[in-house]
């Protein structure tokens, strides 16, 4: 590409100058040798990845073999969990690119290292408005489920991958720095100072606009469930509902917490504040990438099919493990199971439970 190839830099731009350069022009160095806090960096990185890689690979595979799950709102919960996987898989790709490391980087390598990251991150973002809209088509007419086709499902999920793809690709493309020096961030060194402000702008006001949408379907779902009759079925509905409306908002609530003060230290750094920002990186890295195995654990605590459907997919491998060493045991398949206590909860009716 254009911006890895060895000529003179000509026109103010600094196309054959190596990463260490522009890291060294924006005031944040880099070490060429591993100290103990690089290692101790890495290793805990590392561990998060796998922890993060597995849990949403259980609930992809709960999600696809449970049949219970085949609605527009859980595809879409699938559809988060893998742009969380995505995301275990490119903070992997990051601590293998990280640390000393890093100077041994190309231009390119640097940039599809940082545009992995802004791809899951844009994924997950625009997933969570898709949600947010789905959940208030259908809240407001007090049903479980949208009634939009499959079809139409994944020409959503689709749009979504390629809106992220291609926001991940806007700085390579050429929203940098490399030739304005000058206007290079702190943080991502050849990143224009002007694309973190946009960055962060949008992500923080796509986040205000969902933080608007829930308040409102909570304050209708409050309104309406006063209204509704004490009819058995009518209860257990309304609660199914709000239960369900619950998870989701905390998926979402966990997301604003855990993304909104790396976005902010962007910001910061996109307005060039005079602020310490190097200092709190890797503060708000960490708590960034722990989001990305939450949603799990709310999906174990609040939803009683999900969870069941993780026992089931653990207990499947471990009895495929004792099979494989020789002992003795009955097998079964893992959908065969999930479909059997699936039949086996027909005694609930129509109602899918989504919390304790």
């Amino acid at each position: 590409m254009l911006m890895d190839t060895v000529k003179e830099d000509i026109g103010g731009c600094y196309y054959n100058r190596n990463v260490q350069f522009f890291y060294e022009a924006s005031g944040k160095n880099i070490s060429n040798r591993w100290r103990q806090r690089d290692y101790v960096i890495v290793s805990l990185g590392m561990l998060v990845c796998f922890i993060v890689i597995f849990s949403n690979m259980l609930v992809m595979l709960a999600i696809f073999i449970n049949r219970r799950f085949h609605f527009p709102i859980y595809y879409l919960l699938g559809n988060l969990a893998a742009a969380d996987f995505f995301s275990g898989i490119s903070y992997l790709h990051m601590m293998f690119h990280t640390g000393p490391w890093t100077i041994k980087l190309s231009k390119y390598q640097w940039f599809v290292r940082q545009g992995l990251i802004d791809t899951s991150l844009t994924a997950s973002v625009v997933n969570l408005l898709a949600i947010a809209v789905e959940r208030h088509q259908t809240i407001f007419t007090m049903q479980l489920h949208s009634k939009m086709t499959n079809r139409r499902v994944v020409m959503l999920i689709v749009g979504i991958w390629v809106v992220a793809i291609v926001m991940g690709l806007v700085p390579t493309m050429g929203w940098h720095c490399l030739c304005d020096l000058g206007n290079c961030s702190t943080m991502a060194p050849m990143y224009s100072r002007s694309y973190l402000v946009f960055w962060g702008v949008l992500n923080l006001l796509t986040f205000t606009i969902m933080m608007v949408v829930y308040t409102r379907i909570f304050i209708y779902v409050r309104h309406k469930s006063q209204r509704m009759s004490q009819h058995t079925d009518q209860v257990r509905h309304k609660e199914t509902v709000v239960n369900l409306m619950k998870t989701v908002s905390m998926i979402l609530g966990c997301f604003v917490i855990c993304w909104t003060p790396g976005l902010v230290v962007l910001l910061l750094d996109g307005l060039n504040c005079d602020c310490e920002v190097l200092r709190y990186e890797k503060y708000c890295l960490v708590l960034a990438e722990c989001n990305s195995f939450v949603n799990p654990i709310i999906y174990s605590f609040r939803d009683k099919d999900m969870c069941r459907t993780f026992r089931r997919i653990l207990c499947c491998l471990c009895r495929r493990d004792k099979g494989r060493s020789g002992e003795s045991v009955t097998h079964f398949t893992l959908e065969q199971e999930v479909l059997s206590q699936s039949n086996g909860d027909q005694h609930d009716g129509n109602n899918h439970s989504t919390s304790h």
